[in-house]
């Protein structure tokens, strides 16, 4: 199937590793050229380099903390400066400590958000107007399952994503007559560095090893199984496709059946 991706410039965010890096490396399969950006310019440097050799697309990598405004500019300016446009925009960023609410204070609710919701607002803001002067564009969100089901110890994401979601669908309909799509997709348990992290957590918390969290998990998941970033990524790249221009406004989990909701 061609998506129609070959010639769009995307940024993807947060696209060192996991999944946003799966993200991106679909994107490039289909021929759109990258910015990407991620704190660590190391592993996002050898993202970038990894992603040309196997696609053949330009990669732009800017390091970057999505949390502070300043850098989300610089971000958003350089992609501009190199391809003079942005077409895709996918937001994502690393999650927030797991803790419940007597285990946060004020610091933890103030960073969280201005990484999980500041940052999509800045990122928005800069990349949306040029989207409707062209009368095309895609913004995809990723946010969690715990946006749609509350995960327990999952405080900060649970509330901060759900946030996400409704700036998404309200922005939707507002941009909608633009040609511009604002959608959401909900990874669920998927085998990536930021779940062993919950792993670790949750096994130390419970008292247990992380295999049998690991097991507990599957025993939830319809598939009995975790999910794989590509499987995530496939999805992402068909959202912000010209095949998905009738979806808006839409939450869409990739998450093997564990989502026990009817919508």
């Amino acid at each position: 199937m061609n998506l129609g991706l070959k010639g769009k410039i995307s940024l993807v965010c947060a696209a060192s590793q996991g999944l946003g890096f799966a993200v991106a490396e679909e994107l490039a399969a289909e021929g759109s050229s990258l910015v990407i950006c991620a704190r660590g310019k190391d592993n996002l440097d050898q993202a970038a380099a990894a992603i040309r050799e196997k696609h053949n697309v330009e990669v732009l990598a800017v390091a970057g903390d999505l949390s502070v405004t300043s850098d989300v500019e610089r971000i958003v300016r350089a992609g501009f400066e190199r391809f003079g446009q942005i077409d895709i925009l996918v937001t994502n960023s690393g999650g927030p400590p797991a803790g419940n609410f007597d285990s946060l204070n004020a610091e933890s609710w103030d960073h969280a958000t201005r990484i999980l919701l500041t940052s999509v607002l800045d990122l928005t803001r800069l990349a949306l107007p040029g989207m409707k002067d062209r009368g095309w564009g895609r913004i995809l969100n990723i946010t969690s399952i715990a946006s749609k089901q509350p995960v327990d110890n999952l405080m900060l994401s649970n509330s901060l994503r759900a946030a996400v979601t409704g700036f998404a669908k309200t922005l939707a309909n507002e941009v909608a007559a633009s040609g511009v799509t604002v959608n959401n997709i909900l990874p669920g348990y998927t085998r990536t560095d930021r779940l062993v992290e919950l792993f670790d957590f949750i096994a130390e918390k419970d008292g247990i090893t992380t295999d049998q969290v690991i097991a507990r998990w599957e025993s939830e998941i319809p598939m009995r199984r975790l999910g794989e970033p590509k499987e995530f990524a496939a999805l992402a790249a068909f959202l912000v496709s010209e095949r998905a221009s009738y979806i808006t406004g839409s939450s869409i989990a990739v998450d093997g059946g564990w989502t026990k909701s009817l919508f």
